[in-house]
């Protein structure tokens, strides 16, 4: 649900399975809305922003291994909640914040200044499906703690999956 309080994403299936504040990001990499993130989905996600990254397999890999506790190759939204909220198998990469640096890195596409500006979350948004309004690319931004004009923080985007890590 976007800052609006509309459901963004009304073809995923999984995203009225939960209220949490996690759960639109579990949305997005969960390419074919089958309710679990599996290989293809991270790769089709990762490609989309970092086609020109040749170490996305490795990326990819680390990934799925931090994030697939129960080994079964995919990532149910428990194994995706416990890794972002509490660590998880990946609690020295939350600790230090990579996991986080990376998705952020990724999504800050046009510009690469540290800040997901109007132009990279709107791109994103509708890479992902969801269909959003400047309105609510305005909104995000504000939710994020961050300004119209320069974009969200690391801090503030943490800040919009609902205080991940804080």
């Amino acid at each position: 649900m976007g800052p609006s309080g509309r459901n963004l994403r009304p073809g995923c299936a999984s995203s009225a399975a939960t209220n949490s504040p996690l759960r639109p990001a579990f949305d997005v990499l969960d390419v074919d809305c089958d309710g679990k993130i599996s290989y293809d989905d991270l790769h089709s996600s990762y490609n989309r922003f970092c086609h020109h990254d040749t170490q996305k397999g490795e990326v990819i890999g680390w990934m799925m291994t931090v994030a697939d506790t129960n080994g079964d190759g995919f990532v149910e939204y428990e194994e995706f909640e416990r890794v972002l909220e509490m660590g998880g198998g990946g609690k020295a990469a939350w600790d230090s914040g990579l996991m986080m640096k990376e998705v952020f890195r990724v999504m800050d596409k046009h510009d690469g200044d540290g800040k997901l500006g109007h132009k990279d979350l709107k791109s994103f948004m509708e890479w992902a499906g969801i269909a959003v309004t400047d309105q609510d690319i305005d909104d995000m931004i504000a939710l994020g703690r961050g300004d119209l004009n320069d974009g969200v923080s690391l801090d503030g985007f943490i800040g919009l999956l609902g205080g991940v890590g804080s």
